[in-house]
């Protein structure tokens, strides 16, 4: 397959993408959950307690109408839920609710919480993530600043980052889409996949990169030249003696995550659906589009 070639069918594409998820942020908007918002704590506790035990319990919680629901548990009797704010009137419907279906239920406590990611916590995030990205574009410089062959070293690191933007931004457009039609909440869950899938996408993309700088220190020895036809070839090359090995990582990194999706506990699907959608995105990515742009601005 020539990528080059074909690379603006998949600028089209991915452009149709990343608007679609734009205006999904603008217009549907952000349903942040309690890490973000606050909510209720209530600890419960049963001697009846077995894993059906808590399954009626998530049932019940889920026919009500709450939202999303954390759950943990607390030794080998206990569990403590975190939900969104509710009256002190639907606080005691639920718990008759729950003592029908499990008599020998009992409330150990029931309170209001604060957000677990603050504003403070929410800016060190964002300062954190500005550092990363810093931190990528000048090993790219470093560590390519030999070898660059008529594409500066620099132009390596800052494609990364714009792939990257590339995946976080479809990812997020997702999860906003899974909360218009499903009422996915964002909790710390989504930070967490955002950054997992960063590390991802980033890796995937200098594998690319660095087989690209090879290629480009190994036509230059022999041609002493690059030029636009043999960069052509380099890319592709390049692409293709990594394909496999991007392939082979995503495949194997997908499926224990479609296990973690059918069996894993339901507290874990933002997570787990929010990493599956990355991984692919940040493979596809990684094939398709940052090594075509380094193409493009080359020429």
């Amino acid at each position: 397959m020539d990528f080059i070639k074909t690379r603006k069918i998949f600028y089209g594409l991915s452009g149709i993408i990343i608007i679609s998820s734009l205006l999904m942020m603008v217009i549907f908007g952000f349903k942040w959950g309690i890490d973000f918002t606050g909510g209720s704590l209530w600890e419960l506790q049963s001697s009846d307690f077995n894993n059906k035990t808590i399954e009626d319990i998530k049932n019940i919680l889920n026919t009500q109408g709450i939202g999303q629901i954390s759950f943990q548990t607390t030794g080998e009797q206990g569990i403590i839920l975190r939900f969104a704010s509710i009256s002190e009137e639907e606080h005691q419907e639920l718990l008759t609710a729950l003592k029908n279906q499990i008599p020998s239920l009992e409330e150990r406590a029931f309170n209001s919480i604060g957000p677990a990611i603050g504003k403070n916590l929410l800016q060190k995030t964002i300062w954190a993530v500005i550092l990363v990205f810093s931190g990528i574009l000048l090993y790219l410089i470093y560590a390519f600043r030999h070898t660059s062959f008529g594409i500066a070293s620099y132009k390596y690191g800052i494609l990364a980052i714009v792939a990257l933007l590339h995946d976080i931004t479809i990812i997020t457009g997702f999860l906003v889409l899974m909360g218009k039609l499903a009422g996915w909440e964002l909790n710390s869950d989504f930070i967490v996949a955002l950054l997992v899938v960063a590390g991802y996408s980033v890796h995937d993309t200098i594998v690319v990169y660095d087989r690209i700088r090879e290629n480009l220190k190994i036509t230059n020895l022999k041609t002493r030249n690059i030029t636009k036809d043999n960069l052509v070839t380099i890319i592709n090359d390049s692409i293709h003696q990594t394909l496999v090995r991007s392939l082979n990582t995503s495949i194997t990194t997908i499926l224990p995550l479609i296990a973690l999706l059918i069996v894993g506990p339901f507290s874990m699907r933002i997570l787990v659906s929010a990493m599956m959608v990355g991984v692919t995105v940040g493979t596809y990515s990684s094939i398709f589009i940052a090594s075509a742009l380094l193409y493009d601005w080359r020429k």
